[in-house]
């Protein structure tokens, strides 16, 4: 099975929206297999964000992410990178669809509620980055009701 990585953002922590975006994944029938919340020092929100580090909008980026707790998951189900980048929406919440995380409940881009892993290689990475001590390893009993 395939597993990404999803944050909710701080702006999503601070407005009670970790309970939707979690059922939202859920009742795709995708599976949770680690969680945590956190607050992350600027150095560690760099290392997140490096590849976006010439960008002219990195320091804004990170001073955002480091603002306030985030919650950090690890998802797992068929297709669940390009499927989850599908419930989140588009990077520009003005570009994303109603019924989608961001088309939902966000208005601008620089307080999009969410980040998904746009890959599978770059959900490795991430994963490796913000659960070194590993992830739970089990099988849903809900498993054979989802898939065949």
């Amino acid at each position: 099975m395939e597993q990404t990585f999803i944050m909710i953002k701080p702006d999503g922590v601070q407005r009670g929206l970790v309970g939707e975006i979690i059922s939202r994944f859920e009742k795709k029938g995708f599976y949770l297999k680690a969680m945590k919340l956190i607050t992350v020092n600027k150095s560690f929100a760099e290392k997140h964000y490096e590849d976006l580090s010439s960008r002219p909008f990195f320091p804004a980026l990170v001073n955002y992410i480091i603002s306030g707790p985030v919650v950090a998951m690890v998802w797992e189900g068929k297709n669940v990178v390009s499927t989850g980048r599908k419930i989140i929406g588009a990077t520009n919440p003005a570009d994303s669809a109603p019924g989608t995380i961001r088309g939902d409940y966000a208005i601008v881009m620089g307080r999009n509620i969410i980040h998904g892993s746009d890959s599978v290689e770059n959900a490795r990475k991430e994963i490796a980055l913000w659960f070194p001590e590993g992830i739970s390893e089990f099988k849903s009993s809900l498993h054979p009701w989802i898939y065949e």
